[in-house]
């Protein structure tokens, strides 16, 4: 539930106090890409830097003629303008020479694998462009993905933007019934799917949950079905048919389609307070300029560079930085398709090693799980081409920051600690590497360009060390031009709390030198006995105890306090529970941050209710401390996780 600005609610508070910094190596420095005078160039004129670097970064068929018109809470971005999303991320890099340099070295969970060239990636997606047409796919219309991390996935992402064709990609986790939902929200035509994929060492179909989605969806024309498992699966005659006798019969050359700067992109179905998918619209001229900025810019990348983001790309990270940053950047990527601790848990780290990656950007909820199982893992191998390590997804506990520095970055790697959204389409918030000094758990300062406060809940901006709600106070070229099909549930759900802001729900902080630190959802802020304190700082303060590998921390109802914080807590390999562990814990948390911090309950748990993308499940957390019946849990990587919880919830009370 978002604030009510009217109320009287106090601000978040701001507890947790982080006196470490890292300033930059003058070495990196000396090469970075960004360089400090980016922010006031931007701040002298911000249209005029964006409209600057529109024109260098994209390749346009049409100059545009306008940069930005803005009638709140609607914009419109390089009006004027014609391009083509495929045409910037492949063709045109062939075209300077560039055709042999490798796009993606991908990695299947069993070991199967491909080096795929910019020459190679235009092929696929030329042909794969060709089947769609054939097909019946033109300009406007749109296109349902629902595949593996399989090459296939990026190639039919561009083969529909080669087309005009606005895409959905439905991550590969989700059911039968949210992948109905999407597709009947957005009247795909088509549906790209496969017969399954590996995940931990087993086949998992996915056919089968397509033609349970079909079988409700009329808009559906004909589904091509990638064979990844090869085992064969249902197939319709007429309306199923097999990529590999449907695509590889094509042709290799199909000439990019034209669209207008503002050409619906893709829609990335996102959670919603109703029952209705929420259909973010991203657009093609701005979100292709704010993932490619962002990523030459907070990822310092190189041409030499072998840049991996151990992101799903059925979500938003791997849309803009697996995907369409990268690739509009000519950078040498890896797409694995398997879980980190399959066959092991170094398998990244082999990775690493065998291909030179250079920059690994994954989620905290990962380098905890890393965390857990101890050093010895990334020890086993040589990390040392690892020049430059990211953080994304939730707020990045300290300590955890510190453990992902030293032991995977070697002590030498900086960390560029993003924040960013579905809705934001890019990096908004984040470390400039070779700028920025930074400090353990925080997302630094702004980008260039981008204009972020800190507001209590009357909209007014708190003092420098108070904590409040996140807002965005101008429009950015990435930013979401709408909810699909409903714009006045856009208008309400982003821009009503604080008008002529935009806020989606996160609480931060600001420090005394002006640092933002993410808080994470309001949602997820407790009520203790007047206090409203932010989970990520009792979890940090958890994590900062060296036999702490992860932990998460809701409010259960209580008759005094109005909640009292439960804490679920995971220990590093070598630990025991115990009775007197749980009690050094509570005022170990107390210590760090205050005696209105230690929790009255706290759990050990060997594991925690995550999505497949890695976040954490605080609702069912809540669910569980309470003592209700147990909300959908469809998402979970692992359902099984929350008997195990459940059936020892009794031993956490103080």
């Amino acid at each position: 539930m978002q604030p009510d600005p009217t109320s009287s609610q106090p601000e978040i508070e701001a507890l947790l106090v982080e006196q470490r910094t890292f300033p930059p190596d003058p070495g990196f420095a000396a090469r970075a890409n960004a360089t400090a005078d980016l922010h006031a160039e931007a701040e002298r004129d911000v249209e005029a830097f964006w409209a600057a670097q529109a024109r260098e970064r994209i390749s346009w068929f049409t100059p545009f003629e306008t940069t930005l018109e803005w009638d709140l809470p609607f914009a419109r971005w390089f009006d004027g303008g014609t391009l083509n999303v495929a045409y910037n991320c492949v063709d045109r890099h062939v075209e300077r020479g560039l055709g042999e340099k490798v796009a993606y070295h991908w990695i299947g969970e069993p070991g199967d694998r491909q080096t795929i060239t910019y020459r190679d990636l235009q092929a696929r997606v030329n042909r794969a462009a060709n089947a769609l047409r054939e097909l019946g796919v033109a300009k406007g219309d749109r296109v349902a993905i629902y595949l593996p991390m399989i090459p296939e996935l990026p190639v039919a992402m561009l083969a529909c933007a080669k087309l005009g064709a606005p895409f959905t990609v439905v991550f590969g986790g989700f059911s039968s019934e949210a992948l109905a939902d999407r597709i009947n929200d957005a009247g795909a035509k088509v549906l790209v799917t496969a017969d399954g994929g590996w995940r931990r060492g087993r086949k998992v179909g996915l056919k089968h949950h397509a033609d349970a989605a079909v079988a409700s969806t009329p808009t559906i024309e004909h589904v091509l079905v990638v064979s990844r498992l090869r085992d064969g699966c249902h197939m319709v005659e007429g309306r199923d048919h097999w990529w590999g006798e449907t695509v590889d019969r094509q042709s290799d050359r199909c000439d990019p389609v034209p669209v207008e700067s503002e050409h619906l992109l893709y829609l990335l179905y996102t959670s919603g307070t109703t029952a209705k998918p929420k259909g973010i619209v991203h657009t093609t001229a701005g979100y292709l300029l704010g993932t490619s900025f962002t990523h030459h810019a907070v990822f310092d990348v190189k041409p030499d560079d072998v840049y991996w983001c151990a992101a799903d790309i059925g979500w938003v990270t791997g849309h803009s930085y697996i995907v369409f940053g990268p690739l509009a950047n000519a950078t040498t990527g890896i797409i694995y398709e398997g879980a980190p601790d399959t066959p092991a848990w170094d398998r990244w780290w082999q990775i690493v090693e065998e291909y030179g990656v250079t920059i690994l950007y994954t989620a905290p909820t990962a380098i905890r799980s890393f965390m857990k199982q101890g050093e010895a893992w990334p020890r086993g191998h040589d990390l040392s081409s690892l020049r430059l390590l990211g953080s994304v997804g939730e707020p990045i506990n300290p300590e955890a920051w510190l453990w992902y520095h030293t032991h995977v970055g070697g002590g030498r790697a900086p960390i560029v600690d993003t924040w960013w959204q579905t809705e934001t389409g890019s990096i908004l918030i984040s470390p400039l590497p070779g700028v920025t000094t930074t400090k353990p758990g925080s997302a630094t300062f702004p980008l260039p360009g981008i204009g972020a406060d800190v507001v209590d809940a009357a909209g007014v901006p708190v003092p420098p060390g108070g904590g409040g709600y996140l807002v965005i106070t101008r429009p950015w070229p990435s930013m979401l031009r709408g909810i699909y099909g409903d714009p006045e549930r856009y208008r309400e759900t982003y821009w009503s709390r604080f008008p002529g802001r935009y806020f989606a729900g996160d609480g931060a902080k600001r420090d005394e030198e002006g640092y933002f630190w993410l808080l994470g959802r309001v949602d997820d802020v407790m009520n203790v006995a007047g206090h409203r304190l932010s989970t990520i700082e009792v979890e940090s303060a958890l994590v900062d105890h060296p036999s702490v590998a992860e932990a998460a921390v809701v409010g259960k109802s209580d008759e005094v306090t109005g909640q009292a914080i439960f804490a679920f807590v995971i220990l590093r390999a070598g630990h025991e529970p115990s009775d007197a562990l749980a009690l050094q814990l509570r005022e170990h948390v107390a210590y760090v941050i205050g005696p209105i911090a230690r929790p009255r309950y706290l759990l050990f748990t060997p594991d925690l209710p995550k999505t497949r993308s890695g976040k954490i499940m605080r609702r069912l957390l809540r669910d569980i401390a309470e003592g209700r019946p147990l909300g959908d849990t469809t998402t979970l990587a692992d359902a099984t996780v929350v008997d195990t919880i459940r059936e020892n919830t009794g031993s956490a009370e103080d």
